[in-house]
């Protein structure tokens, strides 16, 4: 799994059923932001190449909780992803190996910062109403900054509930995320959000 583009995806699954009301696609998602405080979702993960091709697949749960802790719990394959809202650490229980990162140093510059409430959407998007499209309605966010690994969002909604998300890079790969059953203001227990690294597994990083 490539980190950067999760990481880039993590604010928008914020977005409550609610936001979508508001006329103005930037209205829309701050309002979404501040009105929410934890989501408890199943997802499939896909990336595509340039040609369509797709060359990864992958199926977990993810839990968010304000401020700025996530958690991506990937069963296929194998991988944690967690966020306590300082350290960022990446599990791979194959390698033996964990890597971690300080938030301030992971999470610069890009919309999983959102969750911290250190930004706000229109500051680094540009947002437009995506239209209606395979029976979803979408909303497109382009990033303002060129110092970025993606060149566009997309978030696609069937009625009230976000239902798929679509990440494209600067090499015009796509990933494709499908939520199931996502709870908002779900009761997450803080613990969720901690990782101690098991007993003889390699940690790298400065964050521990």
């Amino acid at each position: 799994m490539t980190l950067r583009p999760l990481l880039a995806l993590l604010w928008a699954l914020l977005l409550p059923a609610a936001a979508l009301a508001q006329a103005d696609p930037a209205a829309r998602l701050e309002h979404a932001l501040a009105a929410l405080d934890s989501v408890r979702a199943q997802f499939t993960q896909d990336l595509l190449s340039a040609d369509g091709a797709t060359t990864e697949h992958a199926v977990g749960t993810l839990y968010l909780k304000k401020p700025g802790r996530f958690r991506w719990d990937y069963t296929t394959p194998r991988q944690l992803i967690v966020c306590d809202g300082e350290r960022l650490w990446l599990y791979d229980p194959e390698l033996e190996q964990a890597t971690v990162r300080h938030v301030k140093d992971s999470l610069s510059q890009t919309p999983a910062m959102l969750l911290a409430g250190q930004a706000k959407v229109r500051d680094g998007f540009t947002i437009k109403d995506g239209g209606r499209v395979a029976g979803l309605s979408w909303l497109t966010l382009v990033p303002k900054s060129a110092d970025t690994d993606f060149r566009e969002i997309r978030l696609g909604f069937s009625g009230e509930q976000l239902q798929r998300l679509e990440f494209t890079d600067k090499l015009n790969q796509r990933t494709l995320i499908e939520l199931k059953g996502l709870e908002r203001n779900a009761h997450l227990a803080d613990t969720l959000f901690t990782f101690t690294p098991p007993k003889g597994v390699d940690v790298i990083g400065a964050g521990h």
